[in-house]
């Protein structure tokens, strides 16, 4: 994990996200924090990271989420916000929050847009998929 966090000049990247959720401006950034919370509440053993800051993102760069290795990342874009799951493929997904990245071999994504709903009992039990995934690969 400390790969994750090469360059952040502190070993907290709490404050990155929460100045990334804070220049969103709009519905993205409460809706991102929210989005936030339900992956802390899901398992509180899950780090947080910030990873690919660059100029085009004002160095915030992306909020990611891991446990035993990635589980998902918040990418902002001008109308959508992305959660992106790194093996979403190998996920029950029985809600169908999956709508982005479906032909994908590995990756599955959740694409919102102002207007739509997350349910969070379901978001939460693909949180928890996601951390069994890695946990039964890592061996623990």
């Amino acid at each position: 994990m400390n790969e994750a966090r090469t360059g952040l000049g502190a070993d907290d990247p709490a404050p990155l996200i929460d100045a990334r959720i804070a220049a969103l401006g709009d519905w993205r950034g409460p809706r991102l924090a929210r989005i936030r919370h339900w992956i802390r509440q899901a398992d509180p053993a899950i780090a947080e990271a910030v990873k690919w800051r660059k100029p085009s993102n004002a160095m915030l760069g992306v909020p990611v989420w891991e446990r035993a290795g990635l589980l998902c990342t918040g990418e902002t874009y001008k109308t959508s916000l992305k959660l992106t799951f790194a093996k979403g493929a190998a996920l029950p997904d029985p809600s169908g929050l999956f709508n982005a990245g479906l032909d994908g071999g590995t990756r599955r994504a959740i694409d919102i847009r102002e207007a739509d709903a997350l349910d969070e009992a379901a978001f939460t039990a693909l949180i928890r998929a996601a951390v069994a995934l890695n946990l039964s690969r890592a061996g623990g």
